[in-house]
């Protein structure tokens, strides 16, 4: 942000891209211009150059690098944002000849990420993985070196401190990840606990924007952050939830996707995705509304893949279908539910499906056992979840969490 008259001037971006043919570079750059709204940015304008591929110096061609030398001097253009990544050299190369900052895609997820984290582990994450992108970057000098500040792409460890030397960098680097491991170990304990009380888990996967925030809240009453804009969460949030049947499961909110996100981000936060990749069942949140549906389902598919989570049960949840047409978006696919998250439709039959994709049949039931049938308290306890005994004058009451199993043995005693 620039400061006028003491009012805040948002940064005025210009987006470049080449199109080369290996993505839909139309789709690419509109996702771009939201990234860049996202971080705060007021974006003017944008250019599209088809080259068979990028030039190794400057990027785009010496010929639209003229225009865009006049476009930043016509619309006092602030930054310069690529979609793709930049080498250093097509950096400082952009920089010298427009004197604008320039940042790349990856550069811009990565301060939006800085700006959304609330947890340690978040800001952890966030500042290692800026740390590791910039490392081969840190030319000392240009304008992406010389300017310091809250500017976008400049948000998380600052540049005051990628300006030391690569050993002190690699030496940050080190600390952090032993801090991040820390958290780590502590999270991996949460979770064989929650294995060793029989809490079932359900992560909410998606493409950012889909709505799993407002789903979240909806169910649970969350509170999370929700805003119409890519990565408004970033923290995951776990809260439980109690399904018709009496079971409760612990529904567990997770970063958003994007397309083309850069492998060594999905590593920097596999820490906060292994909540996905750990859980008992998978929804799949998607925007119905959106034209590119199938392919942020793809998108998600293709991550949770790599995260190992092929076993795991997966409901897909079209969010936002109360904004599609009758003759509209109609996806052929299995082990689906429409909803609309805002409005409430749908819910019911989201909870059903849940249900059905149980790890086991269970259920959660309250008994009155009589003394003479105390040892299934026992059973209960080593095979099930035991919520709560007391002893009555009329027996052990007791309430718990039993699979077919253990509930054949005891619905004779079941109260309500």
């Amino acid at each position: 942000m620039e400061y006028y008259e003491n009012e805040i001037r948002p940064q005025r971006a210009f987006l470049i891209s080449v199109d080369n043919g290996e993505f839909d570079a139309e789709s690419s750059m509109s996702e771009l211009y939201a990234l860049a709204e996202s971080a705060g940015a007021e974006v003017v304008g944008s250019v599209i150059q088809k080259l068979e591929k990028p030039v190794s110096a400057t990027y785009i061609g010496t010929g639209r690098l003229e225009e865009l030398v006049e476009i930043c001097q016509n619309q006092e253009v602030d930054l310069i944002i690529a979609d793709s990544e930049l080498t250093p050299n097509q950096i400082t190369n952009i920089e010298d000849a427009t004197d604008v900052r320039v940042i790349d895609r990856t550069m811009l997820i990565l301060d939006i990420f800085a700006l959304r984290a609330n947890s340690k582990e978040g800001k952890l994450q966030v500042e290692i993985a800026q740390l590791r992108y910039m490392l081969p970057r840190l030319t000392g000098k240009g304008v992406q070196m010389s300017r310091l500040g809250g500017g976008i792409g400049t948000r998380g460890p600052g540049e005051s401190k990628l300006e030391t030397d690569k050993r002190h960098i690699r030496r940050k680097i080190d600390a952090l990840k032993e801090q991040l491991s820390e958290i780590e170990r502590h999270r991996e304990q949460l979770r064989k606990r929650r294995k060793k009380d029989g809490i079932i888990t359900t992560a909410i996967v998606g493409y950012t924007n889909a709505g799993k925030s407002t789903l979240m809240n909806y169910l649970t009453d969350a509170g999370v952050l929700e805003k119409d804009q890519l990565f408004a969460t970033l923290d995951p949030t776990s809260r439980a939830l109690k399904l018709p049947n009496g079971v409760t499961v612990m529904l567990i909110d997770t970063v958003g996707l994007v397309r083309r996100l850069p492998h060594h981000l999905v590593k920097a936060f596999r820490s906060t995705l292994e909540e996905a990749a750990t859980a008992d069942i998978i929804l799949n949140v998607c925007d119905a509304s959106s034209d590119e549906a199938l392919l942020h389902l793809e998108v998600t598919r293709d991550l949770l893949e790599s995260l190992g989570c092929s076993d795991t049960p997966i409901v897909t949840v079209f969010n936002k279908s109360d904004l599609v047409q009758d003759n509209g978006f109609i996806p052929n696919v299995s082990n689906a539910v429409h909803i609309s998250a805002k409005k409430g439709e749908g819910i019911d039959e989201l909870l059903t499906a849940i249900e059905n994709n149980l790890p086991v049949r269970v259920k959660r039931v309250k008994l009155l056992l009589p003394f003479s049938k105390v040892g299934l308290s026992a059973e209960i306890r080593r095979d099930g979840t035991l919520i709560s005994e007391e002893y009555t004058a009329e027996g052990l009451a007791v309430e718990g969490i039993v699979d077919e199993v253990l509930y054949n043995k005891v619905r004779e005693y079941v109260t309500e």
